[in-house]
């Protein structure tokens, strides 16, 4: 519910992609005080800190100082290098991407190469490069919790509103 009235569109339950497992995992990791990492500030700014049970730490992975040259190093995208440099603290944290598909690529690629176990992965990056595809990845993946909204929609507001309706559902 809280998607959709983000969106104003009720047409997106029909792409929603929101196993009952996962929701649980997310309450779940949120009650336990699971921090949270976004790809953007948009999505990190959109979360309802005072809804959070246990006051969980709302982290950007673009927050680093240094990020833009990492990335230029690397030659990669700022949000791809900002999920490969966090990797280590990513295990039962809950991960939201409302943006880059390259964040969800790189932490997909993390769960497969290291073996890296987020408590919950809410994936819903916009657009049409990568977008629909690294959400299909996401589904895919065994062994991984997630929510998602399949296609090309999506975008911050719609990620931080499935943390607010989580965490809701963490404080009951």
């Amino acid at each position: 519910r809280r998607i959709i009235h983000a969106a104003g569109d009720p047409s997106l339950a029909e792409d929603l992609y929101l196993p009952e497992d996962a929701v649980q995992a997310g309450v779940v990791a949120l009650a336990k005080g699971a921090p949270i990492f976004t790809d953007t500030m948009m999505v990190k700014v959109g979360i309802s800190e005072r809804r959070l049970p246990r006051q969980n730490a709302v982290r950007c992975i673009l927050d680093s100082p240094d990020i833009a040259r990492v990335a230029e190093q690397e030659g990669c995208t700022r949000s791809r290098a900002g999920m490969l440099r966090l990797a280590e603290l990513l295990n039962g944290a809950v991960v939201v991407v409302g943006n880059a598909p390259t964040a969800l690529l790189a932490l997909l690629e993390l769960c497969e190469t290291r073996n890296l176990r987020p408590a919950l992965v809410v994936g819903m990056p916009v657009g049409f490069v990568n977008a629909a595809e690294s959400k299909e990845l996401l589904v895919g993946t065994p062994n991984l919790s997630s929510i998602a909204l399949r296609g090309r929609r999506g975008g911050s507001p719609l990620a931080a509103a499935a943390i607010n309706a989580l965490a809701v559902l963490a404080r009951a």
